[in-house]
């Protein structure tokens, strides 16, 4: 699997982990007091247990978005550029017709 097929997949896996904790306490028949307190320590326990692994996908998740804000700031300086390569060409072609036509 690449790179960003495993990320996505671990991701999902973490929301269909937690997804899952959440509406099993949720549904449980317990008092709403108890049922918050086994999330909270459900919660806690699963940050403990992968927090290395959210701090990846973290890591990842920054560095994509910094690649892609890159590439996409690249892109509009090309056409910024592209711009203005075309209305300095007009104006040279202008620049020339004005000086042919004075003769």
């Amino acid at each position: 699997m690449s790179k960003n097929k495993s990320f996505m997949f671990g991701m999902g896996l973490i929301a269909g982990v937690i997804g899952g904790v959440i509406a099993g306490v949720l549904y449980a028949p317990k008092p709403g007091e108890e049922s918050r307190r086994e999330l909270k320590e459900a919660a806690c326990k699963l940050y403990e247990e992968n927090s290395p692994a959210i701090s990846e996908a973290k890591k990842q998740a920054l560095e994509s978005v910094d690649l892609m804000r890159y590439k996409l700031e690249r892109q509009l300086r090309k056409f910024s550029n592209m711009l203005k390569n075309r209305k300095l060409r007009k104006a040279k072609e202008l620049e020339d017709g004005e000086t042919e036509f004075t003769y």
